[in-house]
This record gives structure tokens, C-alpha cells and sequence, in this order.
């Protein structure tokens, strides 16, 4: 497995380009329908992505040991913000929050990188762990919107190869 985090950080930036591309394409009907996970439309599928980011990024700071570790409990008041969204509004403000994670990732030092350590649902988190849980859930979330528009669209090889 690829030991460099900063290789998954741009995998992760490569599937958060791909999808903005992909949302730049969505008319507001398609945004409203079904996305190829059947449980959820496109928006939905945004609102998780978003909802996601944010989580992610509020983790950041416990997981660098510069702050409060944050908790499961931490995440229901999140992802109830983001429900409350209009479809219009998940899809224009989830990208907005992926790009302030993926930033955030981004500006880690190579010293802050190797000290990221989370303990999360049974697992113990280092950097790539970190990212890795994060591009896996990107890539094929954005692929489930991607094959809406091209039913042979495939999850970005660079993700898949890590």
C-alpha cells in the first residue's frame, strides 16, 4: 500500500475535481433524481459528501493532537444541518465544503502528516488511514453520481490503484 499521504491527499483532490466537473453538467431535475444509489438521490448523495467534509475536517484537529478528539456524538447535529438543506442548496454547498477539507489537508506539513494519529470506530488512524477512509467514501460516492450521466463512467483509476 502507498505509504505517502500526499499521494492519497491528491487522488482525493483528483475525485473532488471530477466531481465539480460533474455537478457543473447537473440540471436542477437531475440534482432532485435518483443517483445510482437507489436509496438516494444526487443531492442526497451531495448532503453525505458535504456532510462528510465537514466531519472530517472538525476531526482534524484532535487527530493532529491540537485539540478535543471529536466524538460519534459529534456527527448527528452535522448531518442534521445538512439535511435540512433544499436539494439546490447540498449541491451548491457541498463542494464548497470539500474544498476547505481537501485545503486543510493540503497545508499539513510533512511533520503534522506523520503525527495524525485517530483512534475511530475499532481502528487506529494514521495519516494515510485517515485519507483513505476519505477517498474511498469520495470516490465512489461521486461515481455513483458520474454513471447517472455515463452509465460507462468507472471510479477514477488513481483512487482505485491506492
Amino acid at each position: 500500500m502507498q505509504s505517502d499521504p500526499r499521494k492519497w491527499i491528491a487522488a482525493l483532490r483528483n475525485s473532488h475535481e471530477l466531481l465539480v466537473g460533474l455537478l457543473q453538467k447537473l440540471t436542477p431535475e437531475q440534482v432532485r433524481g435518483e443517483s445510482y444509489c437507489s436509496d438516494w438521490t444526487i443531492a442526497q448523495v451531495l448532503s453525505h459528501l458535504g456532510s462528510g467534509a465537514q466531519i472530517a475536517l472538525m476531526m482534524l484537529p484532535g487527530a493532529l493532537g491540537e485539540g478535543e478528539l471529536a466524538t460519534p456524538d459529534s456527527f448527528p447535529p452535522v448531518w442534521d444541518v445538512w439535511n435540512a438543506k433544499s436539494p439546490e442548496q447540498q449541491a451548491a454547498d457541498a463542494p464548497i465544503a470539500d474544498e476547505r477539507h481537501l485545503e486543510a489537508l493540503e497545508r499539513l506539513s510533512d511533520e503534522q502528516l506523520s503525527r495524525i494519529s485517530l483512534p475511530f470506530f475499532g481502528m487506529d488512524l494514521d495519516a494515510v488511514g485517515l485519507i483513505r477512509l476519505r477517498l474511498g467514501e469520495h470516490a465512489l460516492h461521486t461515481w455513483d453520481v458520474a454513471v447517472t450521466l455515463d452509465p460507462a463512467a468507472t471510479v477514477p483509476a488513481d483512487a482505485v490503484d491506492l
